[in-house]
C-alpha cells in the first residue's frame, strides 16, 4: 500500500495547495490512501467545516487535527457528523468526535489512523499518549485487522516524538510527527519495520515565521510587544510531507521518501 501524509495545512495558501495538486499527485503517484493534517488550515487556528469539505474534497481520506481541534467552533458539531476527521486521541474523554479511526482504502485494504498530543513543552495539560497509543495498537495489531497503521504525532519535542517511534516501532508502518511546521530530514525506517519522520512539516508559505506572515511575529520578537494579530501568510506554498510503501501483509514500511512539492523549497518525491 502506498501511503502519502502532508503535514499541517497553514491557511488559505495550504488550502489552495491541496485543492491544486492534491489530485494530481494521487494519479502520477498512484497513491492508495492520504491523510492531511488540517488543523490549521482555517486562519491559522483550526479547521472550519467548510475547509474541512475543501481538503476531503481534494483527495485526502482522512483529515488529522490537533491541540487548535475546536478553535473553530463549528468543529465540534462538525466532526460528529463527518468520520473521516480524527482529533487528538488523549483529548477529554467529553471531547467531541474520535482518535481513533479504522478506514478502507479504494481496493478494500484497512488502514488504521490515530493522532495524540505530546506533553512537553504544550500549553495545556494533555492526558500520557504513550499509554493511549498503546491500547491503540493492542487493539488493532499490525498486519491483522489492518493492513496498515498510521500515528500522527502532534506536539513541540522532537525527542518526544523520536520517543514514540520508538514506543511503535514494529507495531505502527508509520509514525510521522506535525505541529512544528519545519520538515525534519531523519525519514526512515526503524528497525522493526515502522517508517518515522519527526516533522513532516507544513503546506503552506515557507517566506513567513512558520507560515505566518512574517511582519508580526518579527516585531513581537524584536520589541516584545505584540501591535496586531498573527495572519498566514499568502505567498507561493510548498507541500510538505511523507510517501510511505508498506507491505500489506505485515504491515510493516518497505519505503520511505520525504515529498516537498512547489513553492520555495527544494523537491523532492518519488
Amino acid at each position: 500500500m502506498r501511503t502519502l501524509f502532508l503535514g499541517d495545512v497553514m491557511g488559505r495558501a495550504g488550502r489552495a495547495a491541496i485543492r491544486d495538486t492534491l489530485p494530481g499527485l494521487r494519479e502520477a503517484w498512484k497513491i492508495d490512501f492520504v491523510v492531511i493534517n488540517g488543523e490549521n488550515a482555517s486562519s491559522g487556528v483550526g479547521l472550519t467545516g467548510p475547509h474541512a469539505k475543501l481538503l476531503l474534497d481534494a483527495g485526502a481520506d482522512v483529515v488529522t487535527l490537533g491541540d487548535h481541534a475546536f478553535d473553530q467552533k463549528d468543529m465540534l458539531s462538525y466532526i460528529e457528523s463527518e468520520p473521516r476527521i480524527i482529533r487528538p486521541l488523549n483529548f477529554s474523554k467529553q471531547a467531541p468526535g474520535r482518535g481513533a479511526g479504522l478506514f478502507t482504502d479504494r481496493r478494500g485494504r484497512k488502514v488504521l489512523v490515530t493522532q495524540v498530543l505530546g506533553q512537553v513543552f504544550m500549553k495545556r495539560p494533555f492526558d500520557d499518549p504513550f499509554s493511549a497509543v498503546d491500547d491503540v495498537l493492542r487493539r488493532h495489531p499490525l498486519g491483522g485487522q489492518a493492513q496498515m497503521v498510521l500515528v500522527d504525532m502532534h506536539c513541540e519535542a522532537t525527542s518526544e516524538k523520536m520517543a514514540m517511534g520508538h514506543f511503535c516501532d514494529g507495531r505502527a508502518s508509520l509514525v510521522v510527527g506535525t505541529h512544528t511546521h519545519v520538515p525534519t530530514g531523519d525519514a526512515q525506517i526503524l528497525p522493526g519495520g515502522t517508517g518515522y519522520l519527526t516533522d513532516a512539516g507544513m503546506c503552506g508559505d515557507y517566506l513567513s515565521v512558520i507560515g505566518m506572515d512574517k511582519t508580526e511575529p518579527m516585531r513581537r520578537f524584536i520589541t516584545g510587544m505584540p501591535k496586531g494579530r498573527f495572519q498566514p501568510a499568502l505567498g507561493d506554498p510548498t507541500l510538505s510531507g511523507v510517501l510511505v510503501d508498506s507491505d500489506d501483509r505485515t504491515g510493516r514500511a518497505t519505503s520511505i521518501r520525504m515529498v516537498r512539492q512547489g513553492g520555495r523549497l527544494e523537491q523532492a518525491g518519488p
